[in-house]
């Protein structure tokens, strides 16, 4: 009989109880399987990706005005509000070509202290677009009159939270080039290059054209180069792979 005996007439019995419906690494498995990864993302998708917010950010930029006044109040408040979930999802860019767990290697301690600057950013600049975005904004619309004096605590302020966002996304960045240069070699210093000018840039641009479009097109440039090198070199074990062939 074949089905459930072995050449030999013994019964797998391991075999069978890894796949066995009922048993724990069944379980298991399925729900590994069932997971969704970065990983098995196309790079097209994973591209799409990390490039859909600094490409947002640089078209909102077209509107943004350049100076708050009481005939640019409300643009100038809601483009801040909508903004608010935006600007902290600028940091996708960093987290997804290093998505996982850190490794035991040299790339580890840079893929955490990626993920401090991110947390760093996003909490600090949100604090910047709140204080001299809304706040500024609302003071305008709300009072008539000289109201330079009442806004430029805010700006001071805003400013001072700002800058601690934007130099831990400079750290973020260079500790990004850093992991993925451990793990994928001199491909990846290309997208690194050009992200950690446009992080430089940033520093006080913001996102008004000219300048600060240009910079956010220069975090999607960085963004997409670094993804495409990062799954050539992804790719690159398993074309190689001698044994690869035989397996399928």
């Amino acid at each position: 009989m074949r089905s459930g005996h072995s050449a030999g007439g013994r019964t797998p019995v391991r075999r069978w109880c890894d796949h066995a419906p009922g048993s724990a690494r069944s379980h298991a498995r399925r729900r590994a399987e069932a997971r969704p990864t970065v990983e098995g993302m196309t790079t097209s998708l994973r591209t799409a990706l990390v490039c859909a917010v600094p490409l947002l950010l640089a078209a909102v930029g077209l509107l943004h005005p350049h100076h708050l006044t009481e005939g640019t109040a409300d643009l100038w408040t809601w483009i801040h509000i909508g903004l608010l979930p935006v600007f902290p999802l600028l940091t996708v860019g960093l987290l997804l070509p290093v998505w996982g767990r850190p490794g035991r290697d040299a790339s580890g301690p840079a893929v955490v202290l990626v993920w401090i600057c991110s947390f760093v950013y996003a909490v600090f600049y949100t604090a910047l677009d709140t204080i001299a975005g809304i706040a500024t904004g609302a003071l305008v619309r709300a009072v008539e009159g000289d109201h330079e004096p009442l806004v430029r605590p805010l700006y001071g302020i805003g400013n001072e939270l700002g800058y601690v966002g934007t130099y831990a996304l400079l750290l973020g960045v260079l500790a990004l080039g850093a992991a993925l240069y451990l793990r994928h070699g001199p491909h990846t210093l290309y997208g690194s290059a050009v992200l950690l000018a446009s992080a430089v840039s940033f520093l006080d641009s913001h996102i008004y054209w000219p300048r600060g479009g240009i910079t956010m097109l220069g975090f999607a440039a960085g963004f997409a180069l670094l993804v495409w090198a990062v799954d050539r070199r992804s790719r690159v074990p398993a074309a190689q792979d001698p044994g690869s062939a035989a397996r399928a």
